[in-house]
């Protein structure tokens, strides 16, 4: 299950999206705005929806911002490699999203203002998401089951496996 994955702090990520540099640079370079917005999430907690709810409030409601602009531009995910540059490049207020765990996350979110959404989601929804999601994307090894998904989840390898570890 484990190939196709960049290791970083002992936490595996798919190597597709993510390079070991730009998660460095993401928690030791990366400046906070006191105006930032950054949706934070367990993968497959629903980041799609909230980043849409919040994107309705910011206009009042009015959907066209949201059906003219995908969500990865409106709200960039900071670890990736498509959205950081796009984030450090940004003007004003900045949607963010991110899987980061906290030990992982921008040093320089600790001393500024910015506001953060943490959306928790039942486990077991996770975990049902998760596999079902992971079937879809085939990343590499799939499971041959839900039981053998709910070994790789519980030992923090689920659908795009990360490790929150204290």
């Amino acid at each position: 299950m484990m190939s196709g994955y960049s290791w970083f702090e002992g936490i595996p990520f798919p190597a597709i999206w993510f390079q070991k540099e730009i998660m460095e640079d993401v928690r030791n370079k990366f400046v906070m705005k006191e105006e930032d917005l950054i949706i934070l999430t367990y993968p497959k907690s629903g980041t799609n929806w909230l980043i849409e709810i919040v994107c309705l409030i910011q206009t009042k409601g009015d959907p066209k911002w949201i059906q003219s602009v995908p969500n990865w531009e409106r709200s960039p995910w900071l670890e990736s490699e498509n959205g950081y540059p796009v984030l450090i490049h940004k003007e004003g207020p900045r949607l963010i999203t991110s899987h980061l765990p906290i030990h992982l996350f921008s040093k320089s979110f600790f001393s500024s203002k910015a506001k953060v959404i943490y959306l928790i989601r039942n486990p077991r929804d996770v975990l049902v998401s998760g596999y079902f999601f992971l079937d879809k994307l085939n990343p590499g090894k799939n499971p041959e089951s839900l039981g053998t998904y709910l070994e790789w989840f519980l030992k923090g390898n689920g659908e795009y496996p990360v490790k929150y570890r204290r």
